[in-house]
């Protein structure tokens, strides 16, 4: 089930070609033409009146003999590439939501919480504002876990560090946060891997706290949050709707 199937409000008619065009369908002049050309169906009778008044939530809109589904809302997990900004829309890079379909696009999501332009992995794309101010609230401590290879041996005092709070540069102190070394490599330069658990986002935040301990970040990616997972069957710049399972687990209320 798709996020397609929310909870559908009471009734409120719009006009066809409003409606149409909000889905994706083509500007209202296009969905004119195409009404005079009998392509549009509404629950399955041809509608030539563009003007004509639906119920976009229940009434079974097709062009072309496809079905135009009517949803408030989008939520997309993405696998973010690096490179890409995590931003609606900028003047000299790419952005996450330049590599979304227009019928994705139409909706205008936006990213929820920021990744920089190198870090990669999940990123929540949706257009529902109560939804990422809940996720992005200071007050709720989402917690947002991290996969990283740092330059350097961290170890356990770097654990301890972690968990008590660090001083970043600019005097602030983080929140507890929990370090797990995972593995490490010993060469001309040791290398370790490690996952991190945060439960806020101030800039550069990953990077800042190994700063802190001497350390240095060269690759970042984020793996979770909250209780959402990265689909790792998502090639880097893919991405799909969320299922009903995980909007639940965001707290987004769907039917069955």
């Amino acid at each position: 089930m798709s996020s397609a199937d929310k909870t559908k409000p009471a009734a409120k008619k719009q006009r066809l070609d409003k409606v149409l065009s909000h889905l994706g369908a083509g500007s209202r002049s296009e969905i004119r033409k195409q009404a005079k050309q009998g392509l549009i169906t509404v629950n399955g009778v041809i509608v030539k009146d563009s003007g004509f008044h639906v119920d976009p939530y229940h009434d079974k809109l097709e062009v072309g003999g496809v079905a135009r589904v009517y949803r408030e809302y989008i939520y997309l997990m993405m696998n973010k590439p690096p490179g890409v900004l995590s931003a609606t829309e900028d003047k000299r890079d790419r952005t996450v939501v330049d590599l979304l379909k227009p019928e994705y696009a139409v909706f205008e999501p936006f990213p929820v919480g920021r990744l920089d332009k190198d870090t990669v992995g999940l990123l929540l794309l949706t257009n529902d504002g109560k939804l990422a101010h809940e996720l992005l609230s200071p007050r709720k401590h989402v917690p947002k876990t991290y996969e990283a290879t740092v330059e350097g041996e961290v170890d356990a005092a770097d654990v301890a560090a972690f968990a008590a709070g660090v001083e970043l540069e600019d005097g602030y102190v983080t929140l507890p946060a929990q370090l797990t070394i995972r593995s490490r490599e010993r060469g001309r330069q040791v290398i370790s891997y490690i996952s991190l658990v945060i439960t806020e986002g101030k800039f550069h935040q990953v990077k800042r706290m190994f700063q802190a301990v001497g350390k240095k970040v060269v690759a970042l990616k984020r793996v979770s949050m909250g209780e959402l997972k990265l689909d790792e069957q998502l090639a880097p710049g893919a991405y799909r709707e969320l299922t009903a399972a995980e909007l639940r687990l965001l707290g987004a209320g769907v039917d069955e």
